[in-house]
Formats: C-alpha cells, structure tokens, sequence
C-alpha cells in the first residue's frame, strides 16, 4: 500500500541566511536541498547538496530532480544526466540510483554556476511508475 501524500510545508525562520527548500515531487520521495558551497577564490561555482528520501513500498533504478532557482543557472556538473533546462532558472536530471522502499539519496555534486545572490526556490525527486519492481 502507497503512503498517502502529504503536503510539505516550510517555516521561515529570521536567523538563517539560506534556507532548506522543501517539496515533494511524488508521494515516493521526499526532498530538500541548499547551498553548500558559494564561488569563493579559486572556484567561481555555487554546490548544492539535495538530499531525498524514498518512503515507498516499491524498488526503483531511476530518479528525476528538478530544481528551481531564483535566476538563470549554468549546469557545471552532476553525477546525473542533464535533461533540460541549462541556462534557465530550472533544471532537470535524470539519476540512476536503485532505491529500496526507504532508501535516502544524497548528492552533494551539483554544480552550477550563476550570478550572485542564488537562492533555491524549489525541489523535487519522482519516479516513474513505470520503473517500480
């Protein structure tokens, strides 16, 4: 039996500087991700860490991330394939990850690169029935 879905909610909170954007892209996955790096000398690319959570009774080899930004971004890198979305404010990727039922995924790897002030305004991982086993 599917979990039923549940709409997340984010709190704002005065004393951060950065937030955690939280969605949920399917009743599947839960998702949140921020900055973990910003350009500083010798690197001029932001690094977001996205973490998901898979709560599922299903096993599943792919996943696709969107994430929306407040402003154009450059795909730099990810361990994922890009789909869409290089040069504007949202991006696409596809991953390969095998997830059990309750499975975590944490990439730590994407890179992007765009003007200063980038702030996440949303985040995703789905699934597609179709790949469930």
């Amino acid at each position: 039996m599917k979990k039923s879905y549940e709409k997340p909610s984010v709190m704002q909170n005065g004393n951060f500087t950065e937030g955690v954007y939280m969605a949920s892209g399917s009743p599947c996955y839960s998702a949140d991700a921020y900055i973990h790096q910003k350009p500083e000398t010798g690197r001029d690319t932001y690094v977001i860490q996205v973490n998901g959570k898979h709560d599922a009774t299903h096993t599943v080899d792919k996943q696709t991330l969107t994430i929306s930004f407040n402003q154009n971004v450059t795909h730099v890198n990810s361990k994922g394939k890009l789909v869409s979305g290089d040069g504007s404010n949202t991006l696409v990727i596809n991953y390969g990850y095998h997830n059990n039922p309750t499975d975590n995924i944490g990439l730590g790897d994407l890179e992007v690169s765009a003007g200063d002030g980038l702030e996440i305004t949303s985040v995703s991982i789905t699934d597609n029935p179709d790949d469930w086993y």
